[in-house]
């Protein structure tokens, strides 16, 4: 009998340290982000591009942009004088709760890392309970993050994913640019004597025609994305682009 208590006591103790479900999140409540561009607006104020996966329509597999009945992601922007306000304002159009754990891609645009830089931006991403700083960071070459996020690209359903791939197979084969990610970044910025040097993405085509589902049923899609250049920054800020050899030189130099 002593026994039997004496178990009953110890499955009601068991009981009492299990935590249960009590944060679990829906999917069908979350908003998946893939990628995150960030912009400057005419007025000084931030705006944010969020590339939001429709899961009905990756369903089928990841390869071959065309097969789903709309397009694998949608395009949500908000704005705000800072980057907590951006991405809180980002809810007044959301009807799900927005998820950052896979974002794998941030973009940063040219004109803002030109004038404001990357230094807070990266100090709020890294304050952000589910930001990873395993994200890999480029910067908009010429266009704006916003027209870069909304190119739809084929073979790979997700932009991002084909960013993030293009610039890999391209570190690997060519040679001009090389994959970063956040972490990295904040390492060379805090490091004596050494600035970020960070890859660049650029849209070739039409911006517009490139975010229809048009350029992903073709054999031949008028808008690309490359990657182009590497951006030089002193101080947190963009200065200069380089490509070529200069690049390729520098890619050596930096031993990626």
């Amino acid at each position: 009998m002593k026994r039997k208590s004496f178990i009953l006591v110890l499955y009601f103790g068991c009981f009492l340290t299990l935590t249960g479900c009590w944060s679990q999140k829906e999917l069908t409540d979350l908003a998946i982000i893939s990628a995150m561009g960030i912009d400057l607006t005419e007025n000084g104020e931030y705006a944010s591009t969020l590339q939001i996966i429709n899961p009905s329509n990756v369903a089928g597999g990841l390869q071959g942009g065309g097969a789903g009945q709309g397009p694998p992601v949608s395009i949500y922007t908000a704005t705000g004088s800072s980057i907590i306000e951006m991405n809180q304002r980002a809810s007044k159009k959301l009807p799900r709760r927005r998820y950052y754990a896979h974002t794998n891609l941030l973009v940063i645009g040219e004109e803002l890392a030109r004038k404001e830089g990357i230094t807070g931006i990266l100090d709020a991403i890294e304050r952000h309970q589910e930001f990873r700083m395993t994200a890999v960071i480029i910067i908009a070459h010429g266009v704006k993050a916003s027209d870069l996020l909304k190119v739809l690209t084929p073979v790979d359903k997700i932009p991002a994913k084909k960013i993030i791939k293009n610039l890999r197979f391209t570190e690997e084969q060519w040679g001009e640019v090389f994959t970063l990610n956040l972490q990295d970044v904040k390492k060379d910025m805090t490091a004596v004597g050494k600035s970020p040097v960070i890859s660049g993405f650029s849209i070739e085509g039409d911006p517009v025609q490139g975010s229809k589902m048009e350029n992903v049923q073709t054999s031949d899609p008028e808008t690309t994305l490359s990657a182009t250049g590497l951006a030089i920054f002193k101080e947190g800020k963009l200065v200069d682009w380089i490509d070529g050899k200069t690049a390729r030189g520098t890619v050596l130099i930096l031993d990626k």
